[in-house]
């Protein structure tokens, strides 16, 4: 074959229709666990037909799952099988069906790697010194993910000025939007069932030529198309819930990446901040606080 499979799978992902982008959107992010998966397993993950993904597969050059699986391992070498077998023998240690939590642990495991393999990767640099250069930075969470934005943008404050979370309740996102000022950036968490806004915001931001980074699910088919990178995150792990855990570990690694590239002079905000915070709130234990609490 002259191309990897992973070149195959992106250029499916960016022009195919709904049905193979949705594939192999899902199939980028876990190539890992591919080796592990059917072609009925992977189909009820992505939610379309077992047929559908043998179709898929003969039209990007194979000739059925397993040919594809075969070729995966030539394209990767031996890496994501060595994680496999040993997370698989814990499995077998426990009867089939009986330790969901066993297999949650199994799929933790392996999204954290690939969540760590993601910061070696061209796209990451490039959002890093984003991040880290721009003169505004914004940062936006739908639903269950408002609270990764929030922390995110917390800990982004203490490295730089200029980073704001973005106002959902104005409704009309012109802190985003109206702005005249191109140097900025837009940081989206967003996991399925997608918000209406997300992808508008999207949409919007990208057409008025601001940057956009999306964290998202494997699942997200829309983003190739208005997100400058995209870094998608496993978040199915055998819980009764899909878990954003590994979002946050995205965002914590993203958050190191711009206290690196900012170097030392960091060091003098995150002192000033700390400052600010003892004289205005202050911290358990230090000098003065305990007594205020206890007067109050």
């Amino acid at each position: 074959m002259t191309k990897s499979l992973r070149d195959r799978l992106g250029q499916a992902a960016a022009s195919a229709s709904k049905a193979d982008r949705a594939i192999a959107t899902y199939m980028l992010s876990e190539l890992g666990n591919l080796p592990f998966e059917t072609a009925a397993s992977l189909a009820a993950k992505v939610e379309v037909s077992e047929p559908t993904v043998g179709r898929f597969c003969r039209s990007i050059g194979y000739e059925g799952f397993k040919d594809l699986k075969n070729n995966l391992r030539n394209d990767m070498g031996d890496q994501p099988w060595l994680i496999g077998d040993r997370l698989r023998d814990l499995q077998e240690r426990t009867k089939a069906g009986e330790d969901q939590l066993t297999r949650g642990l199994e799929l933790e495991m392996a999204a954290l790697v690939a969540v760590y393999e993601t910061a070696h990767t061209p796209e990451w640099d490039r959002v890093v010194k984003r991040l880290a250069q721009a003169r505004s930075v914004f940062v936006v969470g739908f639903q269950t993910e408002r609270g990764i934005a929030q922390i995110f943008v917390n800990q982004l404050q203490y490295l730089r000025d200029g980073v704001h979370l973005v106002d959902l309740a104005s409704g009309n996102f012109a802190d985003v939007l109206a702005m005249d000022d191109t140097d900025t950036a837009l940081v989206m968490f967003e996991a399925r069932r997608y918000s209406r806004q997300a992808r508008l915001l999207a949409q919007e931001a990208h057409a008025a030529g601001i940057p956009v980074t999306l964290i998202t699910d494997p699942y997200c088919d829309w983003g190739h198309n208005v997100a400058d990178e995209r870094f998608v995150v496993p978040t199915s792990f055998n819980l009764f819930w899909d878990s954003t855990a590994q979002m946050a570990s995205l965002a914590n690694l993203l958050v190191n990446g711009v206290f690196m590239e900012l170097g030392p002079e960091v060091e003098a905000r995150m002192n000033k901040i700390a400052r600010l915070y003892g004289k205005f709130t202050g911290h358990v234990g230090a000098a003065g606080s305990d007594k205020t609490a206890a007067k109050t």
